[in-house]
């Protein structure tokens, strides 16, 4: 790959010297291996597994520990109505459950009765717990879960990102090898061509065969080159879809250039390349398909979800109780004779609101359950049909190649007798041209196989690595 990495270097700065370099061919896996690396879509997919990791590390937060200082003063007419300092410091935890030390410290000359504390202020120490809503499940505990099937949701979202970018790029390269097969199969009958042109308007010349027969040959000659001209358009066109895929680092685009040609050969690279050269449905395990483990992931936070909603039809009922010390440096002076205790109780008495959000938490788990299970039978079917049509193109390149030897039997032949006298340029032509065609549906069914292979690699998902 960094052999072909400085071509290309060299090909995109010095473009003037590209009909003059030697032909290089760009390897199937080595294309796939700059796509993976460098595409800008693939490098997009991985922001997706920082988005993940950056959710996660969003829904711990709701657990870091947080320290709340109050000062509140109010002064009037040279008087000091009261100064008020309360600092908290508060620990979350996983069940319902929130540790929490505190200090407070208020003087002035109008405070409420129940303001009034030590000289050196009040500490105190305890516990806030919720026993009915929010003990098993809470929203801080569901968004961490949540968090963590996000992360791995998004991992198998990734591994799609990649397989549909690296699909559409190894179509783009089955299109070029059409393309090319094509204008090299164009070229080669536009020299015979020319040459039976060239042979006959000396046979013309000097009395051997009628004026007719150069016409004909010359207007079999423009057609080769015809056809060659459209092969050669379309030939370019192919390349720059290829040229799309193809980045360098820092995001620089690459141009192929014309020197540049496809692994005409490819279907055993193809296998390799796209890691399905040891597929069997038999072995295949369908819920590893990351399509299928991402619906998965998006279940089980559903469900996540579910659990909260439901949890929301109990009562809100949470009990706080501290420790009251005017010396915390002792351990004893915390003790059950002074202390702060509160309930503190919430029912509605319809639960419109929670009944109607646990509904829809139902339905979206339905809806994702029979996603989940439409998704699974359209993927075995999928990869079942791909299968098949791989063994169909298969047999008929196997029966278009014994075609396509055929027509070269017949077309040797038909040449030998035009050369004797016993057969006319319309027969050679004819027979040309049927060979000419088997050679394109040749061209053809290599594609449509080739593309078959690469649907394969796109149906079960891979995300293959390259060296």
């Amino acid at each position: 790959m960094r052999r072909f990495l400085i071509l290309i270097l060299i090909l995109v700065t010095v473009p003037s010297f590209a009909q003059e370099a030697i032909t290089e061919v760009l390897r199937f896996d080595e294309y796939l291996g700059f796509v993976k690396r460098f595409h800008p879509v693939t490098k997009q997919a991985e922001l997706i597994i920082d988005e993940g990791q950056a959710e996660l590390i969003r829904a711990r937060g709701g657990f870091d520990p947080k320290l709340e200082v109050d000062f509140d003063r109010k002064a009037f007419k040279s008087l000091t109505y009261y100064d008020r300092l309360n600092a908290t410091f508060k620990v979350p935890t996983w069940y319902g459950i929130e540790l929490q030390a505190n200090f407070e410290q208020n003087e002035g000359d109008f405070l409420n009765p129940e303001a009034t504390l030590p000289v050196d202020g009040l500490y105190s120490a305890g516990i806030s717990i919720s026993v009915a809503q929010g003990l098993l499940i809470n929203k801080r505990m569901a968004a961490l879960k949540q968090a963590r099937f996000f992360r791995e949701q998004v991992k198998a979202d990734r591994d799609l990102a990649v397989n549909q970018v690296l699909y559409e790029a190894s179509l783009a390269y089955f299109n070029w090898i059409q393309a090319y097969s094509q204008y090299e199969i164009y070229n080669q009958f536009l020299e015979n061509a020319r040459i039976r042109f060239e042979g006959i308007k000396q046979s013309v010349i000097v009395g051997e065969r009628a004026a007719i027969d150069s016409v004909e040959a010359g207007i079999t000659y423009q057609n080769r080159q015809l056809n060659l001209e459209k092969a050669r358009l379309e030939l370019i066109k192919r390349r720059l879809e290829v040229s799309n895929f193809l980045w360098l680092d820092n995001y620089i685009p690459v141009e192929l250039q014309d020197n540049v040609i496809p692994a005409v050969n490819a279907d055993d690279q193809v296998d390799i390349a796209l890691n399905i050269d040891g597929f069997s449905e038999i072995d295949f395990q369908i819920e590893n398909h990351p399509k299928l483990q991402s619906l998965e992931y998006k279940y089980r936070s559903l469900e996540i979800n579910r659990r909260l909603k439901a949890n929301m039809l109990l009562p809100q009922v949470d009990l706080m109780y501290n420790f009251l010390s005017e010396t915390p440096r002792t351990a004893n002076s915390f003790n059950v004779a002074n202390y702060k205790s509160a309930v503190r109780v919430a029912f509605p008495l319809f639960l419109r609101k929670e009944r109607g959000d646990l509904k829809l938490a139902k339905l979206k788990l339905q809806d994702v359950e029979l996603e989940i299970n439409a998704t699974e039978l359209q993927l075995k079917n999928k990869i079942n049909a791909v299968q098949t049509a791989i063994n169909s193109y298969a047999t008929q390149t196997e029966l278009n190649g014994r075609i396509v030897e055929d027509y070269q039997t017949m077309l040797s032949a038909e040449e030998r007798k035009f050369g004797i006298g016993e057969s006319s340029l319309f027969l050679v032509n004819s027979r040309e041209t049927k060979l000419i065609e088997a050679r394109l549906k040749a061209a053809e069914l290599q594609n449509e196989y080739l593309s078959a292979k690469a649907l394969l690699f796109n149906s079960l998902a891979l995300n293959p690595d390259f060296e």
